[in-house]
């Protein structure tokens, strides 16, 4: 397959590539700030699990374009454990969600200020073991939870995070209720109807009183009731699910021509940023050395010598 390919297959890879963003996620994002309309009065906002970097291209783009309007200073941090290329307005932390030192490094980018929003778009290597990548995800949603508490401390602001969304979901809904008056679980159309991909929008942060931020206490606990979800009428939480988008929005599953516009020639465009250092790296410099074929296994064939005579010496 040619490099095409995959322009014909992913008709928002194709556009990312067209517009300048880093990866098709960044519609994601748009999609769902055209339906929630998240970035008004944004002047503090995080992008966890950011690289490569397409979400916080998004909030670069969006809210630094307002500062004029707002008379305030956009501040945008990204983090991630792996590194990223710069971005304009964009202060870059490579570190880990999961850590204290993380929180506090953010807490100081913003002087002590709350943040106004926080995104994630982050997920775990999948295994195909759609019970076993829901629960992953959720712990992770959970670490990005524990963070958000300890980096805002004030009555207001906005979630968005990544989740699998499977049958265990209910009790991820009715733990943020805990901390939001409101949660929906959201899923925009460059979002592969076949994944089981959705994102969770938490708004009005409003936690219970007397509540500490602790990062060492996570939510999701073994005790959690599987039979839940077996319950009906009034003891049966029903998470609110919202397909943003329209019917003339791109369809993710389906194969596009290259050729969109009439007289309009099609030109393949190269990825807009590459990764820095990928985990597939050393892996894809292997394949293209031809260092990944599998040596012959030695002969299993019985060495013929020892079954032949030897020769005798003849007597003088």
């Amino acid at each position: 397959m040619g490099r095409s390919s995959k322009d014909k297959r992913d008709i928002y890879y194709r556009l990312a590539k067209e517009e300048g963003w880093r990866a098709r996620s960044a519609f994601k994002l748009l999609q769902l700030d055209h339906e929630f309309n998240l970035f008004p009065g944004v002047t503090r906002a995080v992008d966890l699990c950011a690289a490569p970097g397409s979400w916080s291209q998004v909030l670069s783009r969006k809210l630094r374009g307002r500062e004029e309007e707002q008379g305030e200073r956009v501040k945008i941090v990204a983090v991630d454990l792996q590194a990223m290329a710069p971005l304009p307005g964009v202060t870059q932390i490579q570190g880990d969600i999961t850590k204290v030192s993380t929180a506090q490094e953010i807490i100081r980018h913003f002087e002590g200020q709350p943040a106004d929003l926080v995104v994630c778009d982050g997920a775990p290597d999948v295994t195909g073991l759609h019970d076993v990548d829901e629960y992953i995800q959720a712990q992770l949603l959970l670490a990005v939870s524990a963070l958000f508490f300890s980096i805002h401390p004030l009555v207001c602001g906005v979630r968005l995070t990544a989740i699998f969304r499977g049958k265990d979901v209910t009790l991820l809904y009715s733990q943020l209720k805990i901390f939001f008056t409101g949660v929906t679980c959201a899923k925009p159309r460059s979002s592969r109807n076949s994944s089981i991909e959705a994102f969770v929008v938490c708004q009005n942060y409003s936690p219970p009183e007397g509540y500490v931020p602790n990062m060492s206490n996570p939510l999701l606990d073994h005790s959690y009731d599987v039979d839940f979800n077996q319950l009906e009428g009034p003891n049966r939480v029903i998470v609110p699910f919202l397909a943003c988008g329209d019917l003339s929005a791109f369809d993710s599953d389906r194969t596009y021509p290259l050729q969109l516009d009439a007289g309009k020639q099609y030109r393949y465009t190269p990825p807009t940023q590459p990764p820095i250092r990928p985990p597939y790296e050393q892996a894809c410099h292997l394949r293209k050395n031809n260092l990944l074929s599998r040596e012959d296994a030695p002969s299993s064939r019985p060495s013929q010598c020892g079954d032949e005579a030897q020769p005798q010496a003849e007597s003088v």
